[in-house]
């Protein structure tokens, strides 16, 4: 897949978010801010309110407050980390690919330059054979890699993950790692929801620990000393 020179993914302000689901507070005035360009991670325990932010940015959940995105963020990729698809739909990988991917209606096929990018875009997440399998057939890890090549196709400037590597083998997680390094290096800011904290340290340039209100946000090389001081 050929990479672009810069991107220029858009940076990310949340400014006084929060959001109620029923009685239940998820998230307590969240200020934080994401730099263009940058890769980072959100973390935090689950019931945390760390997908309820990422799909407050998306559009899907009402809240008060205010995200503001600085910058192009289209194409804008998204990972889930569960899709919600039933098995027995008789749908291949490809067909996936064009219903996830393609703005026209999936019905008319997609073209066939369309095609040429989704299967580059499989290659490049390691399941380039799996075109023509049926997708309720695939592991969850296998599952996983699918919808991170079609959030990559076409090529975001801002790339959002929850959870990418869950149920993926450790070759897996060394390739999807390898991937998102060299989409950040061209420009493409991440935003990535992450329990593994090993990974963490690996990957993020910065971090936000968020438990309804946010803990802890700064340079991942702080997390530690952070975590630390909470013992």
């Amino acid at each position: 897949m050929n990479l672009p020179t810069q991107l220029c993914g858009p940076s990310i302000a949340f400014d006084d978010v929060s959001l109620r689901l029923g009685g239940t507070q998820v998230l307590d005035n969240v200020s934080f801010s994401v730099p263009a360009g940058a890769l980072h991670c959100l973390i935090g325990p689950n019931g945390g309110g760390k997908t309820s932010l990422v799909r407050a940015l998306l559009g899907q959940m009402p809240h008060t407050g205010s995200i503001r995105l600085q910058g192009s963020a289209s194409p804008l990729g998204y990972v889930p980390q569960l899709l919600d698809f039933d098995r027995n739909v008789p749908m291949t990988v490809d067909d996936v690919m064009a219903l996830l991917s393609q703005r026209k209606p999936a019905f008319l096929g997609p073209s066939r330059r369309a095609r040429a990018a989704y299967a580059k875009a499989l290659a490049r997440t390691g399941v380039g054979e799996l075109g023509a399998t049926a997708f309720g057939s695939l592991s969850g890890g296998q599952r996983q890699r699918v919808l991170l090549a079609q959030a990559i196709s076409p090529m975001p400037r801002l790339l959002i993950l929850d959870e990418p590597t869950a149920g993926i083998d450790e070759a897996g997680v060394n390739l999807v790692e390898g991937l998102i390094a060299e989409l950040n290096a061209t420009g493409v800011t991440v935003l990535w929801i992450n329990h593994d904290l090993e990974q963490v340290r690996r990957i993020a340039h910065s971090v936000t620990l968020i438990n309804q209100q946010v803990l802890f946000h700064g340079p991942a090389d702080q997390l530690d000393s952070h975590l630390e001081s909470l013992r």
